[in-house]
């Protein structure tokens, strides 16, 4: 029990360190983005297809996982004397 209270604490303690400097990252996204768009370039439609894929991907490996993981169950489950 203690083991995982101190696994969350310096999680949290890890994670409030590093996620300042991360959401720092936004508006400078979204600025850069919006004066692209304004100037005629059109790299403010491929950010949000950038993050729409990064959004994807772990619901496509996940389901990945998942569907492979049922198959081999199901096979397990087949052999004789399981």
């Amino acid at each position: 029990m203690k083991n995982k209270l101190l696994k969350i604490a310096l999680f949290s303690i890890l994670l409030g360190t590093v996620a300042p400097s991360s959401i720092a990252q936004c508006p400078m996204c979204k600025i850069s983005a919006e004066s692209n768009l304004k100037s005629g370039g059109t790299a403010g439609s491929g950010l949000n297809t950038g993050i729409l894929y990064m959004l994807s991907m772990p619901y496509i490996l996940v389901g990945t996982l998942g569907i492979l993981w049922y198959k081999n169950r199901k096979k397990d489950s087949e052999l004789p004397g399981a």
